[in-house]
């Protein structure tokens, strides 16, 4: 059918529920910024940006409380065309699920299931759900076990109707702890705005359906200071999860240095250490470790180890499936989900709406920008050529090794010390994903290689001398994806990664965005090799920082009789300062 045009607006929404977003047009950015809360950016062939609304999308929109008049609204100012009546249809039938279903306890043992009788005797018919479901004599009720609880949510979501969870938490063993308030000559610190919002949404003190959910906010915002907001909010004895036995070591002396905390009330539970304390914090490895494949999970009763009153999950997009499953088990504890963003490469974001909670927060990373609160990050992808001997490789390699080949690509490495000379004094952090790779970059550049084949202390002394001043490079390999506090890192350069993860993309860029001194800029540069499948994943990846709002300016880097023609990236690089 036909479409008639209404008026020159950015979008185009299909019946599909995919919506186009027409990047060069003036109202792009507006439409984009909307967009951003209710769809996903999927693809971005050329000038044309395309999102999906998902079931999932929706239900976090519903939960932060944009209905859908708001989001039909948003679509319909921006569209070029009228709706699709199926789209207007099933974005109120999605949104309006959210809110159909709600769960509340009955005693210690029981929960009680609210909802329309033909809505809850249609759930009942599916074998998973009639197993935990049971009448009480009352038309828009069913029982279950409060044991069910996370089982029974997981469920429902899955059916395509998320439960708003009522039924309480537990507070846990009382922690007296406060935040180090700033004074005037004094130490301490300051919530910031945003920070202090974030813990509100979070705790939605009175409300029945707060103590769990999800803040997304960029590296270098202050997640981890919100976290420990939180907990001295809720003064209970608390379980930190977080990725590394690095950022275990940052929790520490954060909770040192920003609250009343003392050492002794502080454990941490990793590596060598297996201490449980007041505040514990612990890494998703060690909790997923076991002697054999088919084994117990032997530190998975941390999860009993004390009256946990709040469990904090960092780096959320990472909790692996046997935490899941523990999770589950504890929808009596308040759960406080971390991170950057909500991607998860397993695709298991409705677990985490299920079990952590709904996102209760998303901080735009521009409006973080535009405040100064993080740098100001110049994105760009450069493509270089193989060698010839490099491309007959390529072209008659396995699918698999292609992307390796091409990753590799020798050239990088004159291309990385170029691109340091262009900024001179600047800290940088050149990360890739091979091995190989890291130690001949490490080997032409002399500079230290820092991978997962380092102890602990080894790694620790090169983040500090980094961080000092001592080391103006530095390669690292993924281990430093993930919550590495390296503030004065100014310039990185991604030479390979995962194939197209637009998580690993997004923990990259945020090892360059704290605020720098003077005029608090930072580039990001990723190499990829041309004519090959890199550039095809590269896009990939650098989908969720264009739908923040970033831009990649793509360049070319040219070869002159083999010999690499500088002058092309100079000319690259003053083109690029004059549009700044």
């Amino acid at each position: 059918m036909d479409l008639l045009i209404r008026k020159d607006g950015p979008l185009i929404v299909q019946g599909d529920f995919t919506v186009l977003l027409q990047d060069r047009h003036p109202g792009a950015e507006e439409a984009r910024e909307l967009l951003s809360r209710f769809a996903e950016l999927i693809k971005r062939p050329g000038d044309i940006h395309t999102y999906r609304m998902t079931s999932l999308s929706l239900w976090n929109a519903a939960a932060s409380g944009m209905g859908a008049d708001e989001i039909l609204h948003a679509l319909e100012a921006h569209s070029s065309y009228e709706l699709p009546v199926k789209v207007t249809s099933g974005i109120r039938m999605l949104t309006e699920r959210y809110g159909r279903l709600t769960l509340d306890r009955s005693g210690e043992d029981r929960l009680i299931l609210y909802g329309e009788e033909s809505l809850l005797s249609a759930l009942t018919e599916d074998a998973a759900t009639a197993r935990l479901l049971q009448r009480t004599g009352m038309e828009g009720e069913r029982c279950a076990e409060a044991e069910h609880r996370g089982l029974l949510k997981q469920e429902l979501i899955r059916l395509g109707y998320p439960v708003i969870d009522h039924a309480g938490y537990r507070h846990g063993e009382l922690l007296p702890v406060q935040l180090r308030q700033q004074t005037i000559g004094g130490t301490g610190f300051q919530l910031r705005d945003y920070q202090k919002l974030a813990v509100e949404l979070f705790y939605r003190e009175g409300r029945e359906d707060g103590g769990n959910g999800v803040l997304v906010l960029p590296c270098g915002s202050g997640k981890t200071v919100i976290g420990i907001a939180a907990l001295a909010s809720l003064g209970c004895d608390t379980l930190i999860l977080t990725s590394n036995v690095t950022s275990v070591r940052q929790w520490r002396d954060e909770l040192l240095d920003k609250t009343t905390l003392v050492e002794e009330q502080i454990g941490e539970y990793a590596a060598a250490s297996k201490q449980v304390r007041p505040v514990t914090i612990a890494t998703y490895q060690i909790l997923t470790n076991r002697r054999q494949k088919d084994g117990e999970y032997t530190h998975m009763k941390l999860f009993q180890e004390r009256n946990w009153g709040l469990i904090i999950y960092d780096e959320v997009h990472l909790l692996p499936a046997p935490v899941f499953r523990m999770t589950a088990d504890l929808q009596a504890t308040r759960r406080l989900g971390l991170t950057a963003t909500l991607v998860r490469e397993d695709g298991r974001e409705k677990d985490v709406f299920s079990l952590i909670g709904p996102k209760r927060f998303d901080m735009p990373w521009k409006a973080l920008e535009s405040r100064q609160w993080i740098a100001t990050v110049h994105c760009a992808e450069i493509r270089i050529p193989l060698s010839s001997q490099e491309m007959q490789l390529y072209e008659s390699a396995e699918p698999k090794s292609k992307f390796r080949i091409a990753g590799e690509n020798k050239r990088k490495i004159d291309a990385v010390r170029a691109l340091l000379n262009i900024h001179p004094g600047k800290p940088a952090l050149v990360i890739g994903q091979y091995l190989q790779q890291l130690h001949e970059m490490g080997d032409a550049l002399q500079a230290p290689v820092l991978t997962g084949e380092l102890p602990h202390e080894a790694r620790e002394k090169l983040y500090n001398a980094f961080k000092a001043g001592a080391i103006p490079v530095l390669i690292v390999s993924k281990v430093a994806n993930f919550a590495v506090d390296l503030p004065d890192a100014a310039v990185a350069i991604q030479i390979s990664g995962s194939y197209g993860s637009r998580q690993e993309e997004a923990q990259r860029i945020g090892r360059i965005l704290r605020p720098k001194p003077g005029d608090n800029k930072a580039w990001f540069y990723t190499l990829v090799s041309r004519e090959t499948k890199e550039i095809h994943f590269a896009q990939k990846r650098q989908l969720f920082l264009l739908e923040q709002g970033y831009q990649y300016e793509i360049s070319d880097w040219r070869l002159e009789k083999d010999k690499w023609k500088r002058e092309s990236y100079v000319q690259w690089d003053e083109r690029r300062k004059s549009n700044e």
